[in-house]
């Protein structure tokens, strides 16, 4: 018996979504947009024999979660493959867990009216259908392939199953804190035979740049849940920051449940992302700080506007630079010695700008300054910011008249 797999409406579905019936040698391109719709549906061809495919050469179409990877379009036999292909990523990390074998899995055309099961493990259309599919043909589109397929519209407000989109957010957040928490989303010994490589290296490696890096930020966006045979995917855009390195791409989990009933991931893969993808993912990145920067920032000009040094002192890194002085201890004892002749009365903020700095951001704003004795100033001041284990600290602050 093969995958009898159920795709139901919710609020971390795909927009575009392929699904293949094995059993009714139909491929259906689905939609949601509130609520899950068949948009298209073609007849198709899969492999020769049934069943899932566990052995290469076995002519059997795989059943799982896939993704398209690469687009084909010359080169082909145009009788077997039409004009067009896309290819798949079988063995993905959870068929390579179950010891599964080959390659060469592909939804592509075909040069003449296509009959059940006549592949050797393609999904193959007829290329009228494959030219009518193509303009929603799209690199990392989600592939569900199963014995038989059923759905409903669903609610595309219902939340994610298995709470799935909340536990990303916790990975992500437990991997920007640099916590041994970030471990135990994994099933260590799943993970080294899906990925080829042991989890005592993957671990080896967090942990040197956890002791190594000052900060990490990682932001998991735009999470998708999709239902596999007996695991669930998770395909997420991330965006990955840290002193040296920047980088934006799609991250996809493979999690399944363990006995004690908590999901863990037991396979990745990771595909960088191309450049607009990079600086879709660095504006929303930099929208997010500068929400969190306007807190911040109000809150230090709040201290320092009560005179309270103790909890202006906290807004700034231990090593800190102030116009010259070095150091959090240094910054305290110049405060002390103006606020005791001039405290300070009122400190107000306007044109504010915040931008990304190899340290962490930059915050630029006007600054108007005023203390007893009718003292008052006008400057630019430029800050910049570092998100440290705990939480934004000023590593630099700069002042310059206006």
């Amino acid at each position: 018996m093969g995958w009898d797999a159920h795709i139901s409406g919710h609020s971390a579905g795909p927009p575009l979504l392929i699904g293949v019936s094995k059993k009714n040698q139909h491929l259906y391109l689905f939609q949601q947009r509130s609520p899950l719709a068949v948009k298209q549906s073609f007849v198709c061809t899969t492999g020769e024999m049934t069943g899932d495919k566990f052995i290469e050469g076995d002519l059997r179409t795989p059943e799982g979660v896939y993704f398209t990877e690469r687009r084909l379009d010359s080169g082909l036999d145009p009788d077997l493959y039409g004009k067009l292909a896309y290819t798949l990523n079988f063995p993905n990390p959870v068929d390579r867990l179950k010891g599964k074998t080959g390659s060469g899995i592909w939804i592509h055309g075909r040069g003449h009216a296509v009959t059940p099961r006549e592949t050797k493990g393609c999904v193959a259309l007829y290329n009228p259908d494959m030219s009518r599919l193509e303009n929603d043909l799209d690199i990392g589109l989600p592939v569900i392939i199963a014995e038989d397929l059923e759905w409903n519209s669903g609610d595309s407000n219902a939340p994610a199953p298995e709470n799935l989109e909340v536990l990303v957010k916790q990975w992500a957040l437990a991997w920007q804190a640099q916590s041994d928490k970030f471990f135990d989303f994994y099933d260590s010994e799943k993970f080294t035979k899906a990925q080829g490589t042991t989890f005592a290296a993957f671990r080896q490696h967090k942990e040197s740049l956890f002791h190594h890096l000052d900060w990490i930020q990682v932001a998991a966006n735009d999470v998708i849940v999709l239902p596999g045979p007996d695991y669930w995917v998770t395909v997420f855009s991330q965006y990955y920051r840290s002193p040296n390195l920047t980088s934006a791409g799609v991250k996809r989990l493979y999690w399944q449940k363990e006995a004690d009933g908590a999901l863990r991931i037991v396979g990745k893969e990771f595909l960088e992302g191309d450049a607009a993808l990079a600086q879709k993912l660095e504006k929303e990145y930099l929208q997010r700080v500068t929400t969190e920067m306007n807190g911040f920032v109000d809150a230090w000009r709040s201290s320092w506007e009560r005179g309270d040094l103790d909890a202006y002192a906290q807004y700034y890194d231990k090593n800190a630079n102030q116009g010259g002085r070095r150091g959090v201890e240094a910054i305290r004892e110049h405060k002390q010695v103006v606020w005791r002749d001039q405290p300070p009365q009122r400190i107000s903020i306007k044109d504010m700008n915040v931008s990304l700095d190899p340290r962490g951001v930059q915050i630029r704003f006007k600054q108007k300054y005023e203390a007893a004795g009718n003292y008052s100033d006008l400057g630019l001041k430029t800050l910049v910011v570092a998100p440290t284990k705990k939480g934004w600290r000023i590593l630099s602050e700069d002042w310059r008249v206006l």
